[in-house]
């Protein structure tokens, strides 16, 4: 009788922990040094030296002046790549839909595209008065509510980048940290992002984060209204309307 033959999948060690390195510095807001990253990894200096190397030649790292490395564009894109092949848009339309027939106003699902989001698709109004914005447009994170609901997430990852693009667009618009941070802290205790006109006049925009299984936020679901259209319930009831919806969409992606 022939011995029961092993099935579990083989893992190649260099691989492993090259792409283990990787990690790490893409979690590291300023970077890690040599003998941090093998500290913390429980790796060699001269092990975890080649495998930053590696990275360095294939352009996913790259080294600073103070002797730290850092994770590049490059791991962004691979994994800007793998949300567009997650087929957001097919995943999210019931949802969009639901947001729609509920409320009738212009839905959006928008990503994240460096201190903007980018609109990737959407659903129109059927009021005579309503918002527009094409697909393929953007708009500022700070002050609209796709984008304000990303921030709500990922504010510590995004904030140093964002400190320089607070610019005004109307009388509402936030452009300040110390403002912006009390919006998100707001924001966080009711969970849903609210814009009250602060990138057009008069339009308002609510948001809630699209996430995946580690919570890194692969999109955000919006409402955008206009003031006249708001009922006296609207704020609460859409606020959390397109929380419940972007947490519908967040659980079909955690479970694909």
């Amino acid at each position: 009788m022939s011995a029961p033959t092993d099935t579990a999948p083989r893992v190649d060690s260099t691989l492993s922990k090259g792409l283990t390195v990787l990690e790490a510095l893409a979690r590291s807001e300023n970077g890690k040094g040599v003998t941090e990253l093998a500290r913390d990894l429980s790796l060699t200096k001269s092990n975890t030296f080649r495998l930053l190397q590696t990275l360095c030649v294939l352009g996913y790292a790259r080294s600073t002046e103070d002797k730290r490395y850092v994770a590049t564009l490059k791991t962004w894109q691979v994994g800007r790549h793998c949300v567009d092949n997650l087929n957001l848009r097919d995943i999210a339309r019931p949802e969009m839909a639901e947001l729609a027939r509920e409320t009738g106003e212009t839905i959006y699902l928008a990503v994240p595209e460096g201190t903007r989001v980018v609109y990737i698709d959407k659903i129109d109004s059927i009021k005579p008065i309503r918002s527009w914005n094409a697909i393929g447009g953007s708009a500022p994170l700070h002050c609209v509510g796709t984008g304000k609901a990303i921030l709500m997430k990922e504010y510590s990852k995004r904030r140093d980048a964002i400190r320089y693009t607070l610019d005004r667009y109307t009388d509402n618009t936030l452009t300040s940290l110390e403002a912006l941070e009390a919006d998100i802290a707001r924001s966080q205790e009711r969970g849903f992002a609210f814009d009250t006109g602060e990138y057009r006049e008069r339009i308002l925009s609510f948001g809630a984060a699209i996430t995946m299984a580690d919570n890194h936020v692969v999109g955000a679901l919006g409402i955008s209204v206009p003031d006249i259209n708001l009922p006296p319930d609207g704020v609460q009831r859409y606020g959390d309307l397109v929380d419940h919806c972007a947490a519908a969409v967040s659980d079909k992606l955690q479970r694909n």
